[in-house]
């Protein structure tokens, strides 16, 4: 953005919109916590960037651990708290299991991270009841 686009939006126009406009309570910033903690290490954010971009909506384990040179108890962990965080999940066919990314997570998360000042924090989406994977 120019300089003279600035002077004409003026301060508060220019800026992006604030992150928070409002405290967290402390049930939303434990749950927001642990998906930025998710989100935080350099593996977890590459598996699920490979997951959210795999054609289909989902990938098998088998594909995901040839690409690092961890061993695959190391990606199972990592995988295991990507789920425990809300943005992924998982199903298990034979031997293999398949991981899909759950959008209403990631959502969510841009929801909080752009909305306009003065509105709510986005709720978290209800789940089916009973499901777990």
């Amino acid at each position: 953005m120019s300089k003279q686009e600035l002077e004409v939006l003026g301060p508060t126009d220019a800026c992006c919109p604030g992150l928070l406009t409002a405290p967290l309570d402390e049930d939303q910033a434990a749950e927001l916590a642990t998906v930025f903690k998710a989100l935080g290490d350099p593996v977890r954010l590459r598996l699920l960037s490979m997951i959210a971009s795999r054609a289909g909506g989902e990938v098998c384990v088998c594909d995901l651990t040839p690409a690092f040179d961890l061993s695959q108890p190391t990606i199972s962990h990592h995988l295991k708290l990507l789920k425990q965080a809300g943005l992924i999940d998982s199903e298990r066919r034979g031997t293999w299991v398949y991981y899909r990314l759950l959008p209403q997570m990631t959502d969510r998360l841009a929801g909080i991270l752009t909305r306009p000042a003065g509105e709510p924090l986005p709720q978290p989406a209800q789940t089916s009841a009973g499901a777990t994977s």
